[in-house]
């Protein structure tokens, strides 16, 4: 059985791949000392919680131990839940030191701007810092003869790695060790945002002050043949539009160019920051309106009110021969995106349809 989980609001809270790691660093730290073998283990995971966890996987010999820790994300859909954080602890000639290490299907980092070392493992701050802790305070005294090296591995975690946003931040070979508080918030966006947050820094770290949003996989391929920019430029923001252009802001990029289809730009340009199908739907009554302002006719109009999605108003559009909405709804997306980014960076908008062809384009500058 695994650590039971935190009820909150019927939905299980869950354990980070880092909290993981460092339950079985600590296991594998004390099975190494005393050469004994155990089921579980209680550590105090980055929130200042005590959390036991059961161990998969136990065994060492005088020399080096393994042990594992199946990770539980509770009811967050997380490519990694069931991965088995694994922890080999083995001693090294180095008096006091605790040298962290990756291990098969842990990422190392390739790119400047993640606050990692480059060609170092892909264990962010907070869970190297709780691992490291965790070691130290069941080594104690035995560190004052020898050191202890930590290798964190993830079987399939290459595999794993294959549903994040790694390797576009140049963080390759596996799966981040990550978390900063040790649990998993149901649901949480949290993941997604620091991704950003990472993908923008990463812009700037490589000499660039314009970064390409995009809604998605799809919408960045387009964009990347329009614009030509580095790679290094483009960064998928999926729905969190307002979180990414404050982010752009505050980070000190320079211009902003947002890419993608209709049904997302139209929820965009109503003032929707955060634009997932289940949070908000397109208003076909603005688009109306739009349509009123281009010259639309009545019967139009009317069509457009009792459209399906956007594709559909697209098609609608393009049997009546009106294009000129699009730029609009391009218009009003760089005003409601600048107006977010409190008019601190040049705002564009490129609209395409689902081929990649260009529909609509805007750029709005500083105040």
């Amino acid at each position: 059985m695994e650590p039971k989980s935190e009820e909150k609001k019927n939905l299980r809270t869950g354990w980070t791949t880092g909290a993981c790691s460092a339950a079985a660093a600590k296991a594998a730290a004390f099975c190494l000392i005393h050469q004994k073998n155990i089921k579980d283990i209680e550590i105090r995971i980055p929130m200042g919680k005590q959390v036991k966890f059961n161990l998969k996987r136990c065994e060492f010999n005088k020399n080096e131990a393994t042990c594992s820790v199946i990770k539980d994300a509770g009811d967050d859909p997380d490519c990694t839940n069931g991965a088995e954080l694994t922890a080999t602890v083995l001693w090294i000639n180095q008096k006091g030191a605790i040298v962290l290490d990756r291990g098969q299907g842990v990422a190392v980092i390739t790119k400047k701007g993640l606050g990692l070392e480059v060609g170092g493992p892909a264990i962010n701050p907070v869970p190297r810092k709780n691992i490291t802790e965790m070691v130290q305070e069941t080594a104690g005294p035995f560190l004052n003869e020898q050191g202890l090296k930590v290798l964190i591995s993830v079987p399939r975690g290459e595999e794993m790695a294959k549903e994040t946003q790694n390797e576009r931040l140049g963080i390759l070979g596996g799966i981040s060790i990550l978390g900063t508080t040790g649990t998993v918030v149901p649901f949480s966006t949290a993941a997604y945002k620091a991704s950003i947050a990472q993908g923008i820094d990463i812009v700037l770290a490589a000499g660039h002050d314009t970064v390409v949003l995009t809604t998605g996989g799809r919408s960045e391929t387009y964009a990347m043949k329009i614009l030509g920019f580095p790679n290094e430029c483009y960064v998928q923001m999926g729905d969190f539009v307002g979180f990414s252009t404050k982010q752009a802001a505050l980070k000190g990029i320079k211009k902003v160019i947002l890419c993608g289809m209709p049904g997302k730009m139209s929820k965009i340009a109503t003032g929707k920051m955060q634009t997932h199908v289940a949070g908000s739907q397109v208003d076909m009554t603005f688009l109306a309106e739009m349509a009123k302002e281009v010259g639309a006719s009545q019967s139009v109009i009317e069509e457009i009110i009792k459209a399906n999605t956007a594709r559909h108003v697209h098609e609608i559009l393009t049997q009546h021969g009106i294009t000129e909405l699009w730029n609009e709804v391009a218009r009003k997306v760089c005003e409601v995106c600048h107006k977010n980014s409190e008019g601190k960076i040049i705002i564009e908008c490129i609209l395409t349809d689902f081929d990649g062809q260009i529909l609509g384009r805007y750029e709005k500058r500083t105040n």
